[in-house]
C-alpha cells in the first residue's frame, strides 16, 4: 500500500465526516464507492473496512457531543435494540450470500433518492403538523432493517435512519449523537463478526484493509470532532436539507457504480 493512497483516505475520511457528522452521519456511506473506485479495496473486505473508519472516526464526534450532553438518550438504546442483531446477520448474509453489491446498491440509491427527496421537500414547504413520533417498536424495527444493510454493506445505518426519523420530527441535536452513537457500537459487533469468519474460513478477502481503515479513520476522526462542534452553530433547517442533499448524493454515487 503506498503512501499515497493512505494520504487520499485520510483525507477522504475527513472531508466526509465534517459535513455529514452534524446530521448523524459516520460517512461510511461516501466512503464506500471511494474505497472501491479510488482506493481499490476488494469486496467483500470494503465492508469491514468501511465498519472499521466508522470505529476510528466516529469517537471524534461523540467526544465533543458528550460534552454538550450524556450519550445514554433513550433513543440510542432503542436504536441498539434492532441494530446490534441486525449486523451481526447482514455480516453473515454478505459473506455467504451477496458476495457482489451491484443490485444491492440500485435498491438502495432508490431508496435514499425518495429519503433525501422527501425531507428536502417537506423542509422546503416550511412548518407542517407534524405526525406523532415513531413508537420505540417501530424505531426498533426499522433499526433491526438498518442493522442488517449495515452489516452487508458497511455504510454505518445513519445514512438510512436519519433521514426517516428526522423527517417524522425527530430533533437532530437528539438524532444526531444518538445515531452516531448507535454505528458505533454497531461497527464494533459487524467489524468483529468479518474478522471472526475471515479467521474461520481462511478467507483473506473477508477480513478489512486494516492501512485503508485506519487511514480514513484517522480523517474521519478529526472530521468527526470539528463537524460536532459545527452542529449547534447551524440553524434545524440547514441541518435537514443537508441531510437530504447527503442522502441524493450518495444515491448518485451508488447508481454510477452500479451501472
Amino acid at each position: 500500500m503506498d503512501l499515497g493512497s493512505v494520504l487520499s483516505g485520510f483525507a477522504a475520511g475527513l472531508l466526509v465526516s465534517v459535513v455529514t457528522t452534524p446530521v448523524g452521519v459516520s460517512g461510511a456511506v461516501f466512503l464506500l464507492p471511494i474505497q472501491l473506485s479510488v482506493l481499490g479495496v476488494p469486496s467483500p473486505a470494503v465492508t469491514p473496512t468501511n465498519l472499521l473508519f466508522n470505529v476510528v472516526s466516529i469517537p471524534g464526534a461523540l467526544l465533543r457531543y458528550g460534552r454538550r450532553s450524556s450519550l445514554r438518550s433513550p433513543l440510542t438504546r432503542i436504536l441498539l435494540i434492532g441494530t446490534l442483531p441486525g449486523v451481526v446477520t447482514g455480516a453473515l448474509i454478505r459473506v455467504f450470500a451477496l458476495p457482489t453489491a451491484a443490485t444491492f446498491k440500485l435498491v438502495a440509491a432508490a431508496l435514499l433518492l425518495a429519503l433525501g427527496t422527501w425531507l428536502c421537500l417537506r423542509t422546503a414547504n416550511g412548518p407542517r403538523t407534524e405526525k406523532p413520533r415513531p413508537s420505540d417498536r417501530s424505531i426498533t424495527t426499522l433499526a433491526l432493517v438498518v442493522g442488517v444493510v449495515g452489516g452487508i454493506y458497511g455504510i454505518g445505518g445513519g445514512s438510512l435512519l436519519s433521514p426517516i426519523l428526522a423527517g417524522r420530527g425527530v430533533p437532530l441535536a437528539e438524532l444526531a449523537p444518538a445515531a452516531l452513537t448507535s454505528t458505533l457500537i454497531t461497527s464494533i459487533a459487524g467489524a468483529a463478526t468479518y474478522v471472526g469468519i475471515a479467521v474461520a474460513t481462511g478467507g483473506t478477502d473477508i477480513a478489512p484493509d486494516w492501512i485503508i481503515g485506519l487511514g480514513c479513520g484517522i480523517g474521519g476522526l478529526a472530521g468527526g470532532y470539528l463537524g460536532a462542534h459545527l452542529q449547534p452553530r447551524l440553524p434545524e433547517t440547514a441541518l435537514r436539507f443537508t441531510l437530504g442533499g447527503v442522502a441524493i448524493a450518495t444515491a448518485a454515487l451508488y447508481t454510477t457504480q452500479a451501472l
